[in-house]
């Protein structure tokens, strides 16, 4: 399992290299200047009320089901014919939703108008993960990694001809941004479906009152957790805009300069879960161990995101630079800030994935609730009086506190022992990577250089102290995993 996830880690991180940089550098950076400061504030504040409410697209349906075909290829099927006529009457109750919470919060016209598209693409994401889940428990993980960049890699063609390609003479709207993320959806979702059709050998599908009950009451658990992660990770610009009108759309445009790359930064480190979440919930039923997944796996992201982080402390204005932003001077300090929320997210991503797949949901939406109670009062405390910076401050205390919980409570459920040497050297990385930082400030060359050099350093030092065993990695790629046991706990 330990060859699979490795080769498979490989594939999706060089796939998203490929497409990510293009559509963070090329795409989004230049749709946010060119829409200027109000419209696209509009649209930050309009996708963070369209994903909070997601939630009602799904009722944790995905993550119940990708556990169940982890570990039950043969339902399959059944589950199929059913889910997809159910995940149809959830859209509609979104729909329903989503437009009463845009007259409460007295919407205009436009904002009416691009929320609407915003809900599609919410529906069309959703229903794509679906179908993903499906993909990746039938353990078809090349496949998977394939379609988790194929939206991305519509969205920079259809952009990319509406900004240069002289299709017509207007300027760019926002709206045509949300259009051409449709069109892709689209089409990725297409593709996963036509899938997902043959795999389930063109299942007839069909209303069943009483397996829509029984799975909703099963994914429950599931649906509260991922609501309650939600809040506690987006709600930051709702709440932004809410208690800075009118000024609240300025403060969204700055905070969401600082919280796109750190999102661009999380959703590589999400291919963690997306390989994991399978291989987890398979080895668990068959009473494998995962320790040495566990482990390799929270050190390969724990070391980048260390690096990075830290970078991005000392390089914070210059990569905003980079970005081209007008608020350098604002949003610089956001970004570096969320950085170190990035490293709370990324022990999510491992030990929170692990508990899913073993079932502690208790034990998460109890983590996740106090969460949200914790990132809503520092939201309301902080942002009257730091505005955008202080839900960055918000997010480093909620994520460090989630991520420090799961943790524990994951080295409880299966035992991880107490390494004091492990401990020992990850203390030493984390000074070492310090001391990079401060020493790159020193070397006389063009910033980029001095940062990309920090961060090969950060990665040396980690081989070195025998966080990374470069050897065994490459030898497990192409040799695959030796003496491999199934140890029974």
């Amino acid at each position: 399992m330990k060859k699979k996830f490795v080769t498979n880690l490989v594939l999706i991180i060089l796939l998203n290299l490929l497409i990510k940089p293009l559509w963070i550098f090329g795409i989004d950076r230049n749709v946010q200047i060119i829409t200027g400061k109000e419209d696209f504030g509009m649209y930050g504040a309009l996708l963070g009320v369209s994903f909070l409410i997601n939630i009602l697209l799904d009722l944790g349906i995905t993550n119940y089901n990708n556990r169940n075909i982890s570990q039950n290829h043969q339902l399959l099927r059944k589950y199929f014919a059913n889910i997809v006529v159910l995940k149809f009457i959830l859209a509609g109750f979104y729909a329903i939703v989503i437009f009463s919470v845009a007259m409460i919060l007295d919407y205009g016209s436009q904002e009416i108008h691009v929320l609407a598209f915003l809900a599609l693409n919410q529906f069309l994401t959703s229903f794509t993960l679906y179908l993903r889940s499906n993909i990746a428990g039938m353990q078809m993980h090349t496949v998977n990694s394939i379609i988790s960049v194929l939206d991305r890699a519509l969205m920079i063609i259809f952009c990319a001809v509406l900004i240069w390609g002289g299709v017509t003479e207007q300027a760019f709207q926002i709206e045509w941004f949300v259009y051409a993320q449709t069109a892709a959806y689209i089409i990725t979702m297409l593709i996963c479906f036509a899938i997902v059709m043959r795999k389930s050998r063109f299942p007839r599908f069909k209303f069943d009152r009483l397996f829509f009950l029984v799975v909703l009451r099963k994914s429950f658990p599931f649906a509260l957790l991922v609501l309650l992660m939600s809040v506690y990770t987006r709600i930051d610009q709702v709440m932004i805009e809410y208690l800075l009108r009118p000024e609240g759309k300025a403060q969204v445009y700055i905070y969401y300069h600082g919280f796109r790359l750190f999102d661009a930064a999380y959703q590589f480190a999400l291919l963690f879960a997306v390989l994991l979440m399978p291989m987890f919930s398979k080895m668990i039923a068959e009473k494998t161990s995962i320790h040495e997944l566990a482990r390799l796996s929270s050190l390969l992201l724990f070391i980048p995101s260390v690096a990075l982080a830290v970078g991005s402390m000392f390089y914070q204005e210059e990569i905003m630079v980079l970005m081209d932003y007008q608020e350098i001077t604002a949003s610089a300090p956001i970004f570096a800030m969320l950085m170190y929320a990035f490293l709370g997210m990324a022990g999510t991503i491992i030990f929170g994935t692990l508990l899913t797949a073993n079932g502690n949901l208790r034990e998460l939406n109890i983590t996740s609730a106090i969460a949200v109670a914790i990132n809503i009062t520092l939201n309301m405390i902080l942002i009257p009086k730091y505005m955008a910076f202080g839900a960055a401050i918000s997010a480093v205390i909620t994520q460090s506190f989630v991520g420090l919980c799961q943790f524990i409570i994951a080295a409880r459920k299966f035992k991880f022992g107490f390494d004091p040497r492990l401990i020992f050297r990850i203390l030493v990385f984390l000074g070492g990577v310090i001391g990079l930082g401060f020493g790159s400030l020193q070397i006389d060359a063009i910033w980029w250089i001095r940062f990309i050099g920090m961060l090969g350093a950060s990665v040396i030092l980690a081989m070195a102290l025998n966080l990374i065993e470069l050897k065994s990695l490459i030898k497990l790629i192409i040799n695959g995993e030796r003496d491999s046991k199934s140890i029974r706990e």
